[in-house]
């Protein structure tokens, strides 16, 4: 049984490299136009251009966004940007509107066609009718059960993607109005203010300011804030159903969460798919505790058992969990130079700050390949020679002594107080 596809976000160009690095078949990204993240770095014709060639060249893919749902207007500049993505040779474009289907199958007929979760296929009847339009891969709403992934798969033979991590949306498909309708932005065309995670009380229409707490939580109480999807304990119960592609949320989350997400289920797919799932759950444990390292809301296996109840939802906050602090990546541009070993076995490395970290800090290394691996920051001096107390400068280049060889794309990490 072939592997599905691991398909990582790549919300900006540095995060596209280490999605690749840390093991991701393809990425998707967005155009600076078009899309549903329209907060996110996004990608210009130039650097989508470099961004094609650098994918392909490690024998990868790359899919792009244009996934809003188009007003009249739209339609004056989307033919020339549809024709300029295939002339790129993306390997696809994530698309929800019939209109921008239409369009593209006339004016770039050899551009893939995959549709976008925004589009609610939730049967294999809807599924049928999008391959007869030409679509390649459906990409199925998030909110399908197992057995209903089941029953679809088993009905269609075209491309099936599903979402396996990752933010999810209170709304149908992530068809929401809140942000239009509370500061006019819409998140149908890329703009969500993410209303869903404010906090909220209950007010009767006759007495006017006052309001009523949903919970006896002075705070408010998040009706709409749903849990993080994971579905990485629950791998072996997908692998049978033979689905092409599993994709990763997070074109707006950080480098560090795309890192890691990306290595974890990278593991986990080889794992399960060549080892077998006795070694899979020998190792799930560890890649469980690898997910808690990063910035997230509670877990939740989404719709994947049936329709969410109370335990989906985070009723008291909509803060993430954040046990550890991404404080700097492994440096390898510029005029820096190969790590050096010194006399007493040590090494060198030229790290780019990202948090503040300072000597007797311990940080975790984490590479796109092997174990993490820790050390106390003794020694570290400036881009200059001199010797440093602490990398307090925004992105600021050091070299940092180091106990072994950091791999390029490393990422460095500190645990927070009574974390350790």
């Amino acid at each position: 049984m072939r592997k599905p596809e691991l398909l990582a976000p790549a919300g900006d160009w540095e995060k596209l490299k280490y999605a690749l690095a840390y093991g991701a078949d393809a990425v998707y990204l967005g155009g600076q136009a078009f899309g549903l993240r329209a907060y996110a770095g996004n990608f210009s014709f130039e650097e989508m251009k470099q961004a094609v060639n650098w994918t392909h060249a490690l024998g990868k893919k790359i899919y792009v966004t244009v996934n809003i749902f188009a007003h009249e207007s739209d339609f004056e500049e989307l033919p020339a940007y549809l024709t300029h993505l295939e002339g790129l040779g993306v390997d696809g474009v994530i698309v929800s509107d019939p209109g921008i289907i239409a369009l593209a199958k006339e004016v770039a007929p050899q551009l893939p066609l995959h549709l976008s979760t925004q589009a609610n296929s939730t049967n294999s009847y809807a599924v049928g009718f999008w391959l007869k339009q030409g679509i390649e891969r459906i990409i199925l709403a998030r909110e399908l059960t197992l057995e209903e992934l089941r029953a679809v798969r088993s009905k269609v033979k075209g491309g099936l993607e599903i979402f396996i991590h990752g933010a999810m949306c209170m709304s149908y498909s992530g068809r929401c109005l809140l942000s239009n309708y509370l500061t006019g932005r819409d998140a149908n065309r890329g703009e969500c203010t993410q209303p869903c995670r404010w906090g909220y009380s209950l007010a009767e229409e006759k007495r006017p300011g006052e309001v009523f707490p949903l919970e006896e939580d002075e705070r408010g109480t998040y009706v709409f804030n749903s849990h993080d999807l994971c579905l990485l304990p629950h791998l072996p119960l997908l692998k049978p159903i033979n689905l092409d592609s599993f994709k990763i949320e997070g074109r707006m989350k950080s480098l560090y969460y795309v890192a890691s997400t990306v290595k974890v289920y990278r593991e986990a797919i080889d794992t399960l798919w060549d080892e077998g799932e006795e070694a899979f759950q020998v190792k799930l444990p560890q890649w469980l505790e690898e997910m808690d390292k990063v910035s997230h809301r509670d877990y939740s296996a989404g719709f994947l058992f049936g329709k969410p109840g109370a335990n989906s939802h985070n009723l008291e906050s909509s803060h993430y969990v954040r046990d550890y602090d991404f404080v700097g990546v492994r440096f390898s541009g510029g005029e820096t130079k190969d790590d050096a070993a010194d006399p007493m076995n040590y090494y060198w490395a030229w790290v780019e700050q990202r948090n503040n970290f300072k000597r007797g800090d311990v940080l975790e290394v984490l590479t796109p390949r092997g174990v993490p691996w820790s050390f106390e920051v003794k020694d570290m001096w400036d881009d200059e020679g001199k010797p440093m107390e602490a990398a307090s400068h925004a992105q600021q280049k050091m070299r940092v002594m180091v106990p072994e060889k950091m791999l390029a794309y490393s990422i460095l990490r500190r645990a927070k107080r009574g974390k350790r």
